[in-house]
Parts: structure tokens; C-alpha cells; sequence
């Protein structure tokens, strides 16, 4: 009988749990203190390793592991509404979180590389790589480590410098400083001493900045939002849309007599299609009327289509409708969920469409970011998870807007962490561009969040199809502070070029070093 490697059973063993410390601190779990130590299992197997070969080994399964956790909601999108069986849902869930493991197994590895040839604390290589790996690694859903810490107002406010991968070196660095302290017999000190420092630094510069960010919003201009969260199920949108109109007009009448100025609907929470054409609200008369009840300007998410294009396909649209009744302008959505919204090459290859049922939904995509008008401000749209891309953001904020504005529909993820994830992700971009935040989200979560990153008003999550609930509503103040030409704006992610280009650097000039010596 084979007796099991040692080595390896170990290995795996604390492999994991790294990667359990590392989806535990995520938002939904909400252990964010974890995030400060999560890596020091997995670095002490992969420097440990007796080949490079298990090295890998180690480095992969940790972030396998990470992901495994992190998206585990993913087998039930898979199932639900991939209408997949489950030990089919649950192979395609292993396959993305192995993908996904990539991410762990580059920033690890290039650790290891370069250590091994070169005498570099782990406080400095291991916050490099670990940027470096991701941003390099491509995936399908945007998200960064620096997430873990989306409710720490006072960490998170140096990503007006660097963005989500500037958080995410601050907990690399914290990371190998304490693995150098407790493996490391030379410059342990003196590595703990700096990341301690450029900690206490990053703090000093958060609470400075939030300290700076509330004057503004004090004297800023005010303004009342109201939010009606839908709470319609996946497959129950539409299926009775007098019904759920009047639910969604109801709560707004409500809002509007609390003193709301600006009320916001979800994603496609309109529930007929309108016409491209359409430059105003339907008739008292006709049924599809949107102002019925109350007539307070609203931000509302629909489904646009213009038959006369050939092919004539429907647009994820926000439109802005002001109070005298008229559509004073419109963003069609830009990034469209693969497989949701767009199958790839649907539009070029006919044999694909010819491969596809009638019910799949094809969108267009949008053409641009847009403001649009409320009074003397500029609001600034974003649909489903645009909330979550940097690059997005920095765009928006050339437009300079007063507040952003997320439409959501994350009723297809049900009651799991993935809606609290979103949210942790959205609060990066009130950072980024100083500049509050509202979004409403079908089935939760809504929420308001400052231009510090503070959430201060927030809903629940909810799944329909387990527990019905009716419309609801909430309402906060919000500051109209146009946005910041901050550094991360300007540069966007220069900083997380650069230490890419210094870890390939490293790696390069590593092959010409000898293997340094352990002990």
C-alpha cells in the first residue's frame, strides 16, 4: 500500500487554507482581517516546495481553492438559468475556479523565482507580483483582493492614487513583511519596519482624505434620491407587467410624498419595450404610462428597440425622465454579459445564429458613456456590473458627474454573497472619482454609498422564486459633487504597470543569479 507524500499532503493542506482565509474576508463573509495574513500559508508551501513543479502545485490550488469559495454562486447561475444539470453546473464551476486560480499560481510562483535567486524580502516582492498577476490574468468577472477591505473607509482611500490594485499591494506587502518576520533571519526587522511604516502612511493619507472629502460634501448642493427595489424574480419579469408597473409607481408615489426629487428603478425594471423613437411618456390613457401617481423625475432601466435596424436587436437602456414628461436622454448599456446578454459571434458567424433557439436574448451594445441632465447637474449611468470596471469609471469621469448612477439586476445570483461582492467592488469607483454613488438593484443590494466609500444606507438581498416580496423602497440624501481629476483618473493604472514591468524585470535578472542557499 502507497503511503501518501507527506510533502504534498501538507502542502495541499495549508494551500487551502490560504484560500479559505482568502474568500472569507470577501464581502458576504465580511472576516476582512483575514486578507492581512491569507497569503503566509501558501507562501511558506510554495518557498518550501522541494521542485518547482510542486511549487506550482500549491500556488494553483490556493487560488483554486479562494475562487472555489468566492464564486461558488456560480454553480447555481450555472443550473438556474444555464437550465444545467448540477454535476454539469458543478464541473463548469470547477473549471472557472481553476481558470481563476491562475491568478494565485503567477503571483506565487514569481515569488518564489525570484526570491530563491535574489536576496529581496518577501515585504517587497511579494506586493509586486501579486498586482502584477492581477492585472495580467484575464478573467470574466473583474474583481481584485483589495475587495476584502471595500467596508474600511480608511484603507481603501489610496485607490484615488492607484486604483483597487494600489489596496491590493498594501495587503501583499502587509503579507510578506509578516512572513519575513517570522521565517526570515536577516532584515526581518528592517522589512517589517517599512510595510509598517508605508501602512501607517496609507492610513495618515485615508483619514486626511476622508477628512477633506466630508468638508466637500458639506457645503456641497443636496439632493433627496429615492430607490424602489423591484424584487421581481428572474423568470417572473414581465409575466405581469400592469401588475408590477403599478408596484414600482406605488413606492415612487411614496417616495415623492417624503420629498424625494430624484427616484431611480432598477436595471429593465420597466416592464414593456419602448421604442428608440419614444421622446416622451405614453398617454394618461395607455396603459404603459410611466409618471402614473407621481411625476418626480426618474432614472429607470427598460428595454429599447428600433425595428427599423436590420437585424432589429433590443439595448439594456437607462432613461433619465423629467418631470414634464419627457426622455431627456439615455445610456445603452457598453459591457454586455457574455452568454447573458451577447453569445460571441452571433452577429458575424450565421451558423451561430442558425444553432440558436428563438429565446435567446441577443442585445446591441451601447456606443459611448454619457451624462444626463437633472437641472444644472450630470448624472452619470452605469448598468449591471459597469459599476465594477475601472476602466469604465475613469471614462465616466472625463464627463465629470455629480453622482453616479447604478441600475442593477442581480436577481440572477438569488441570496448568496455575490450581490454583497458587487457592492464591495462598486464602492471603489466613489472612491476613484470622489463622487457619490447610488444603485439600485432589483432584488438587493441597494445602496448609497459616499464619495469616501462609505456605505450608508443599504437594502437586503432577496430571492423571489424562495421568499415573494413586494416593492420596496428607501431614500437617502446625496452630495452633487462633481467629480475629481484625481491621480488614478489621470494615469488609471500606471502603477500597476509598473510593477508588472518591475516583476518581469526581477524574473529576468534572476536567471542570471545562482540558487540562493536556504537557511
Amino acid at each position: 500500500m502507497l503511503k501518501p507524500d507527506r510533502e504534498v499532503v501538507n502542502g495541499l493542506a495549508l494551500a487551502t487554507l490560504s484560500g479559505v482565509f482568502w474568500f472569507t474576508a470577501c464581502p458576504g463573509i465580511d472576516l476582512s482581517f483575514l486578507a492581512w495574513i491569507a497569503a503566509l500559508p501558501a507562501i511558506y508551501v510554495v518557498e518550501r516546495a522541494s521542485t518547482l513543479r510542486r511549487a506550482i502545485l500549491f500556488a494553483w490550488w490556493s487560488g483554486f481553492i479562494a475562487n472555489l469559495g468566492g464564486f461558488y454562486w456560480m454553480g447555481g447561475l450555472f443550473h438556474r438559468f444555464g437550465h444545467m444539470p448540477w454535476p454539469l453546473a458543478g464541473l463548469l464551476l470547477l473549471a472557472f475556479a481553476a481558470y481563476q486560480g491562475l491568478i494565485f499560481l503567477v503571483f506565487l510562483t514569481a515569488l518564489r523565482v525570484i526570491r530563491r535567486r535574489m536576496s529581496l524580502p518577501a515585504g517587497l516582492v511579494a506586493p509586486i507580483s501579486l498586482v502584477a498577476a492581477e492585472l495580467l490574468v484575464p478573467v470574466l468577472f473583474p474583481f481584485y483582493l483589495g475587495f476584502t477591505q471595500s467596508w474600511r473607509p480608511h484603507v481603501i482611500q489610496i485607490a484615488d492614487l492607484g486604483g483597487p490594485l494600489a489596496v491590493t499591494a498594501l495587503l501583499g506587502m502587509v503579507n510578506g513583511a509578516i512572513y519575513d518576520l517570522i521565517a526570515e533571519r536577516q532584515r526581518r526587522l528592517v522589512s517589517f519596519s517599512i510595510a509598517a511604516a508605508v501602512l501607517i502612511g496609507a492610513l495618515t493619507y485615508g483619514h486626511l482624505r476622508i477628512r477633506q472629502i466630508e468638508a466637500r460634501r458639506a457645503v456641497a448642493p443636496k439632493l433627496r434620491v429615492g430607490i424602489v427595489q423591484s424584487n421581481i424574480g428572474f423568470f417572473s419579469k414581465g409575466s405581469d407587467p400592469a401588475r408590477q408597473l403599478a408596484g414600482l409607481q406605488g413606492r415612487s408615489a411614496e417616495l415623492q410624498a417624503s420629498g424625494a426629487e430624484l427616484i431611480v428603478w432598477p436595471e429593465t425594471a420597466y416592464p414593456y419595450p419602448i421604442s428608440r423613437h419614444q421622446s416622451a411618456d405614453y398617454s394618461e390613457g395607455d396603459e404603459r404610462r410611466i409618471h402614473r401617481g407621481f411625476d418626480a423625475p426618474l432614472l429607470f432601466g427598460a428595454v429599447t428597440i428600433d425595428r427599423r435596424e436590420r437585424p432589429s436587436l433590443p439595448r439594456n437602456t437607462a432613461i433619465l425622465l423629467d418631470a414634464d414628461g419627457s426622455f431627456k436622454g439615455r445610456f445603452d448599456k457598453i459591457h454586455l454579459l457574455p452568454f447573458g446578454e451577447y453569445i460571441p459571434g452571433y452577429q458575424k458567424f450565421p451558423p451561430i445564429r442558425a444553432m440558436l433557439p428563438e429565446t435567446v436574448m441577443q442585445f446591441k451594445r451601447g456606443e459611448g458613456v454619457v451624462t444626463l441632465p437633472l437641472r444644472e447637474w450630470r448624472l452619470g449611468p452605469m448598468i449591471c456590473y459597469e459599476d465594477i470596471i475601472p476602466q469604465f469609471g475613469r471614462r465616466l469621469a472625463k464627463l465629470q458627474p455629480h453622482l453616479m448612477v447604478n441600475l442593477t439586476n442581480d436577481a440572477w445570483f438569488g441570496d448568496t454573497t455575490e450581490p454583497w461582492e458587487h457592492l464591495g467592488l462598486s464602492v471603489f469607483r466613489a472612491v476613484e472619482l470622489r463622487t457619490d454613488l447610488v444603485r439600485a438593484v432589483n432584488t438587493g443590494v441597494s445602496a448609497y454609498i459616499d464619495a469616501t466609500g462609505r456605505v450608508y444606507g443599504r437594502s437586503y438581498v432577496i430571492d423571489p422564486s424562495r421568499t415573494p416580496r413586494a416593492a420596496d423602497k428607501m431614500m437617502a440624501t446625496v452630495a452633487l459633487m462633481e467629480s475629481e481629476r484625481t491621480v488614478y483618473v489621470r494615469v488609471g493604472d500606471a502603477f500597476g504597470w509598473l510593477c508588472a514591468a518591475t516583476t518581469a524585470g526581477l524574473l529576468v535578472l534572476s536567471r542570471f543569479k545562482p540558487v540562493r542557499r536556504e537557511g
